[in-house]
């Protein structure tokens, strides 16, 4: 199978919703919900309380509350905006390499790279799920529910570039790149995630020879 084409795609990850600089033309709830989501991810969920978020979002714990019933309410709607975003990517490949499953899959690994190697605190799916240690917790449906669409989506991919052994493949390629998130927070810049690309290629070349 050849490689794709190299194109540009959109990377709704790297998009940062400032509540200051857009001040009071957010609505109140999406000024919450981006302050929650910068405040999760410097400080973890249990490390940030809602006085807090409200303080960062110009708000208060009144008007958190009469969008948000609680703080797990909102740390779900947190969550599902995350995969969103995440699914969002999965549509501007499929936009920049329609009737190319591979090069799909290709960009897939690229950006997961790219996101990888320039922001070390990983993934907020992954972190959200090993703080909230308690297995009731309504934030793990959310964040099982996204990992699944993300695996469905990725082995159907693998599915329409032909691979037999599509599943198989699909767990390997993320087995990488849950990897190589957890090597960038562990073993420094130039840690074995530096061969995230060379791998997931040697994967996909291995199981396309069947």
């Amino acid at each position: 199978m050849s490689s794709a084409p190299t194109q540009e795609i959109s990377k709704p990850h790297e998009t940062v919703i400032s509540v200051e600089s857009e001040g009071n033309r957010m609505p109140p709830r999406a000024r919450i919900m981006a302050s929650a989501i910068d405040l999760f991810r410097q400080q973890g969920i249990k490390g940030v309380g809602v006085d807090a978020i409200a303080e960062a979002a110009d708000s208060n714990k009144m008007t958190l509350y009469r969008h948000f019933g609680s703080k797990d309410d909102l740390i779900c709607e947190c969550l599902k905006q995350v995969s969103e975003r995440r699914e969002q990517i999965w549509r501007d490949l499929e936009a920049t390499f329609p009737d190319n499953p591979l090069a799909q899959i290709r960009g897939w690994i690229e950006e997961a790279a790219e996101c990888i190697f320039n922001d070390r605190r990983g993934c907020d799916l992954a972190n959200a799920a090993v703080e909230l240690k308690e297995a009731n917790h309504p934030a793990f449906k959310v964040i099982v529910d996204a990992k699944k669409a993300h695996m469905d989506r990725l082995t159907d991919l693998c599915r329409q570039a032909g691979v037999k052994q599509a599943e198989q493949l699909a767990d390997a390629l993320m087995l990488l790149v849950e990897g190589a998130r957890v090597c960038s927070q562990s073993a420094g810049a130039e840690g074995p995630q530096q061969q995230l690309k060379r791998a997931c290629d040697a994967m996909i070349a291995a199981y396309s020879s069947d």
